[in-house]
């Protein structure tokens, strides 16, 4: 799907949401997550030191709809989300429970799908369908992997 002039797009150099409630969002990903973020004026915050991301995918938002939902449709009770956002963790569900805890709503909770990934998903508060995932095909070739 090159074109003429297409660009070679080698990896993807950031990612992360628009912020909207600054509060909501540093609990969410500074405190909860525990993602270490340096600071820089403004409430602008960023880190380096997260590995970058293993896929990028534009998910059809009927396919997102099936995978929190089980249908093809979006609820009309729930924020549709404006991208999605997947953080890879050791223990899904005690990272599930943990955010729980702190009074975020999980859509899907710790399913194993066909491909043998392990995912919790929930809203972000800037509409973001954010996952808990453990994914052995993204770790078996890394040290990452537990023995």
């Amino acid at each position: 799907m090159q074109g003429f002039d297409a660009l070679a797009v080698r990896f993807i150099a950031g990612f992360g949401p628009i912020v909207r409630d600054a509060a909501a969002s540093r609990k969410l990903y500074a405190d909860d997550l525990a993602i270490p973020f340096k600071e820089e004026a403004g409430g602008y915050l960023h880190t380096e030191a997260l590995k970058g991301a293993k896929s990028f995918a534009l998910w059809p938002l009927s396919q997102a709809a099936q995978s929190c939902f089980g249908r093809d449709d979006w609820p009309d009770d729930t924020p549709v989300p404006q991208a999605w956002l997947e953080f890879e963790v050791d223990d899904v569900e005690e990272a599930t429970l943990r955010l729980e805890g702190r009074g975020h709503r999980v859509l899907v909770r710790n399913r194993t799908e066909p491909w043998g990934q392990v995912v919790s998903r929930f809203l972000s508060p800037e509409g973001l369908l954010t996952a808990l995932t453990f994914t052995p095909a993204l770790r078996a070739d890394t040290s990452e992997l537990k023995s």
